[in-house]
């Protein structure tokens, strides 16, 4: 069985839609968020406790699986349900991301890229056609396509926040015969053409079309006409979902929208639309106003282990002083283990105040970063499940008088974007 779409609501004020997505191994509702689970695990938190936020589908990761412990185990000891414990859908995303992402230790041709292991230095190639044999032995339900994601953003025309942008622009500059510098333009256009010829070849070695959906992905950086023309090329190719990547890659939150938004009409309106790797609240509330079905991100987790808390009213650094005394939890009325305890075997557990679990990170204990990673995978789908009843009702004020956070940290551009959705319209005199 591959997967099936069904819309089961339309917002009458905007592109909005949910819906249900069934697959092997069961159904999530739509809008959805996906923890990541790179290694084929949600960092510090058990399989039963994720599903326990309300997470309906996780993410695995080809790069990280295929290098430890290897797609061939993975796919000896069942598959990566059965192996990680997680008895639900999953994604897998195809690897492509990580030569962007790892750039220092790469290179990319025609063929594919070439790693440098980050386990044991050891030199790995992935090819479209490896992307899906790994993909198929690990055995999500859902299948990314081998991309080639640029640089979103010119790096001679606006600053790069992450050094191995750089090295990604220094090393497509290098690439190009007696280039005198990095030519964004071009490198958009390669990677557009790449993507669509990677994506034939991996429609081509995808052995298991029946039982794993392939989606394929749109690129072009902020480059409308680009995105125009890759929407067009990927969809040629009739798939059971499409992605749009290559964002939230070095842009602007005006940019991430402005791309969103002229994107995801182009893709079929019948398939799921999943926006990867975005996860302020900001970005996913616009991304789901223009008709986007999927999104994940790290930052849930990641920031969690980093004592970093997130609130309907925005962030918490708990390491900040000012919390030692602090004895409210994390989020008033939040109903994850942190904020509202838990009763199991009739022994009630927490609720913890900001100021022990302050302590837990000053004094590296590893509960601290458990408690918070699991608020901010309740507080992520919570959220979503606000958005999905919002969808139904159009009570789009509601949800921004709830959730501040993803309005207030709105840019102008973006904000006049949603503003004829989230205020009242005026009635004519």
């Amino acid at each position: 069985m591959t997967i099936s779409f069904q819309i089961r609501s339309r917002s009458a004020r905007s592109a909005a839609r949910s819906g249900l997505i069934a697959t092997a191994h069961g159904a999530f509702p739509t809008p959805a968020f996906m923890p990541v689970g790179t290694k084929g695990t949600v960092k510090g938190v058990p399989p039963w406790m994720v599903r326990a936020t309300g997470a309906g589908i996780v993410l695995g990761n080809t790069y990280h699986l295929m290098l430890r412990p290897g797609a061939d185990r993975v796919a000896a000891l069942g598959g990566l349900q059965r192996f990680s414990g997680w008895n639900g859908p999953m994604l897998t995303d195809s690897g492509g991301y990580q030569a962007y992402s790892l750039a220092d230790t790469n290179r990319i041709t025609e063929d594919g890229a070439v790693f440098r292991s980050i386990v044991d230095g050891s030199v790995v190639s992935l090819s479209p056609e490896v992307s899906m044999r790994v993909q198929n032995q690990l055995g999500a339900d859902i299948i990314m396509a081998m991309d080639d994601c640029p640089p979103s953003i010119d790096p001679a025309t606006e600053r790069i926040n992450q050094p191995r942008l750089s090295v990604a622009a220094r090393r497509d500059t290098d690439s190009r015969p007696g280039a005198a510098r990095f030519d964004h333009a071009a490198r958009l256009r390669e990677a557009v053409d790449r993507s669509a010829r990677w994506l034939a070849r991996c429609a081509a070695a995808h052995a298991r079309p029946a039982e794993q959906a392939l989606f394929g992905i749109v690129q072009g950086g902020v480059d409308l006409i680009e995105r125009t023309r890759s929407a067009a090329l990927t969809t040629a190719t009739d798939l059971p979902g499409y992605a749009i990547g290559g964002v939230a890659v070095g842009e602007s939150p005006e940019q991430v929208a402005r791309v969103v938004r002229h994107t995801a009409p182009l893709l079929p309106a019948d398939r799921p639309r999943y926006l990867m790797g975005v996860g302020y609240e900001r970005d996913i509330l616009a991304a789901v106003l223009a008709g986007v079905d999927m999104f994940d991100c790290v930052l849930p987790t990641r920031n969690g282990r980093n004592a970093n808390a997130f609130t309907p009213t925005g962030t918490l650094r708990l390491r900040n002083a000012k919390f030692a005394c602090d004895a409210a939890p994390l989020v008033e009325g939040c109903d994850c283990p942190a904020c509202a305890g838990v009763t199991m075997h009739d022994v009630r557990t927490g609720p913890f105040s900001r100021g022990y679990l302050r302590h837990l990170f000053t004094a590296d204990e590893m509960l601290g970063p458990i408690l918070v990673t699991l608020h901010n995978l309740r507080h992520f789908q919570r959220f979503m499940e606000d958005i999905r009843s919002a969808i139904a009702s159009d009570d789009w004020i509601g949800v921004c008088r709830r959730w501040p956070v993803a309005v207030d940290g709105l840019p102008n551009e973006l904000r006049e974007g949603v503003r004829p959705v989230i205020e009242p319209r005026s009635e004519p005199a």
